[in-house]
């Protein structure tokens, strides 16, 4: 027999687990419910629910009983795998919720696109982004962007925030992915956070096709630039089969940088707590490949995942330890309850870089900072090489205290949640001798 929540166990996840995350704002974060969020630690609480499910069901899947739908909760590791390995088929990632909320700014980009359509976009991403390649063609032009907008950045401040931070952080975006020119164009990518306003509302709200068409139009002009150096010129030197729609992948391309920047002022708060992790990350930074910041990175989403809801929509019916579950079953992977178990995760409240190097983090499937298997982020080392070329830039150029909040310590076990909007340094440059 299935196992199915209670009624009470089924509000539970929704109260504890599914509203708190939508409230932040799943495609666009809300500032203020995120301060909410860090006082109230909702993520430990989110995690603590479904550690009591179970406890009280066992491995899961658990369906819970939502009106109309098969909606089911991963509770089990292994089964985390199973989801993430067998995409896209059975288990799908161009979910109904997804495309309901993606289609309100990227109708035709990856993720939120059916087969058979999917496989000819996921390899033109694939190919443009150099997912297989841990430094992409782009990488020189791109550090020299870093290198230069963080200067700028840094020059004659004593504090950094993330208001002042995020304004350099989309001009180096617009730079690498648009082209120079782009820089100070800050009319297409605050279109796309109008966009992803709306887009948080998926379903509940309903689409602007003039809001969306004005910034594709947008977009399309900076796109067909085709600026030397830029991922435009890479889309514009590469065929694409008919229906791939290559400018159409991009505006997710903007959308996965912006939690890129969230994951890298998290990370630069743990190195500026964490006295042992700085020091190895600075002895690191001659490295041109950058692979302790790269794990730094890492393991900052992997403790604060940008993507704490991983779903997946099953094409036929799949069986589960001798449970059947129709087609349509809506699966969810709440990435924090497996990140943050510490019955399973040794350093699950630990800023632990090292085991993305040594080999522990495979010993856990359930560790998906950038999703896994066939789904897995196709731009996951070029995020890696901006936002640890970034980090690295920092280091070099000065000291950092943590000024807010005052909950990062080697001593305790790190927050659940982290309001990034919150995070605020004390900034001491470095002597031109030093």
């Amino acid at each position: 027999m299935t196992r199915r929540a209670t009624v009470a166990d089924t509000v539970r996840v929704a109260a504890g687990v599914v509203l708190p995350t939508l409230a932040g704002g799943v495609i666009k974060r809300r500032p203020r419910v995120l301060a909410m969020a860090e006082r109230l630690q909702l993520d430990r609480s989110a995690i603590g629910v479904l550690r009591g499910l179970h406890a009280r069901y066992g491995a899961g899947p658990l369906v819970l009983r939502v009106p109309k739908r098969s909606f089911a909760i991963v509770l089990d590791p292994g089964d985390v795998e199973r989801v993430l390995d067998h995409t896209p088929a059975p288990f799908h990632p161009a979910t109904y919720e997804k495309r309901a909320a993606l289609n309100h700014f990227q109708p035709r980009a990856v993720l939120s696109t059916r087969s058979p359509e999917r496989q000819p976009r996921r390899e033109y991403n694939e190919i443009v982004l150099e997912s297989a390649h841990q430094l992409h063609s782009l990488a020189a032009p791109a550090h020299v962007v870093v290198e230069e907008e963080t200067k700028q950045l840094l020059d004659g401040v004593t504090e950094l925030d993330w208001d002042t931070f995020n304004i350099t952080w989309w001009r180096i975006v617009r730079r690498i992915v648009l082209g120079d020119g782009a820089r100070d164009d800050d009319e297409v990518t605050d279109r796309l956070a109008q966009l992803r306003l709306r887009a948080n509302w998926a379903y509940l709200r309903p689409k602007s096709r003039r809001r969306r068409e004005a910034f594709r139009r947008t977009l399309d002009e900076l796109l067909d630039r085709a600026e030397s150096g830029s991922l435009a010129a890479k889309i514009a030197a590469t065929p694409a089969e008919p229906g791939v729609d290559p400018h159409g992948q991009v505006p997710h391309w903007l959308f996965a940088f912006d939690a890129a920047g969230m994951a890298t002022m998290r990370t630069l708060a743990l190195l500026a707590t964490h006295p042992r992790q700085n020091a190895q990350a600075r002895e690191d930074l001659d490295d041109p490949a950058l692979p302790y910041l790269r794990a730094c990175v890492t393991d900052a989403v992997r403790l604060w995942p940008t993507t704490p809801a991983l779903l997946r929509e099953s094409t036929t019916a799949t069986s589960w330890r001798g449970d059947q579950l129709p087609p349509d079953t809506t699966f969810l992977v709440f990435a924090p309850y497996f990140h943050r178990d510490p019955e399973s995760v040794p350093f699950a409240d630990r800023f632990e870089p090292e085991a993305w190097l040594d080999g522990r983090a495979s010993h856990y499937p359930a560790l998906v900072p950038f999703s896994d298997g066939p789904g897995r982020c196709p731009g996951e080392n070029l995020v890696l090489f901006v936002t640890s070329t970034m980090l690295a830039q920092l280091l070099r150029r000065g000291e950092y205290r943590l000024l807010a909040p005052r909950t990062l310590s080697p001593q305790r076990p790190l927050p659940a949640t982290l309001d990034h909007f919150g995070l605020r340094f004390a900034y001491e440059a470095r002597s031109s001798s030093s």
